[in-house]
């Protein structure tokens, strides 16, 4: 079993704590950054949030991938 099944198996059944923690981290940077890049920093916690989503198999298929 390689590392990236054992972390699907960890995380596999906790989406919505991995993203809490996803959204913890957001705060905490945009909290640190005096709130000046808010926007980037939502931007790239939704980024996170479907790579996530798609790495643990939960991700939302509706949408189409963002370019980079």
């Amino acid at each position: 079993m390689g590392i990236f099944d054992k972390a699907k198996e960890m995380l596999g059944d906790n989406q919505e704590a991995v993203d809490q923690g996803i959204d913890q981290a957001a705060n905490f940077v945009d909290e640190k950054t005096g709130g000046q890049h808010s926007e980037q920093i939502d931007q790239g916690a939704d980024f996170v949030k479907d790579q996530a989503g798609n790495f643990l198999g939960g991700g939302n298929q509706d949408e189409p991938e963002q370019p980079a």
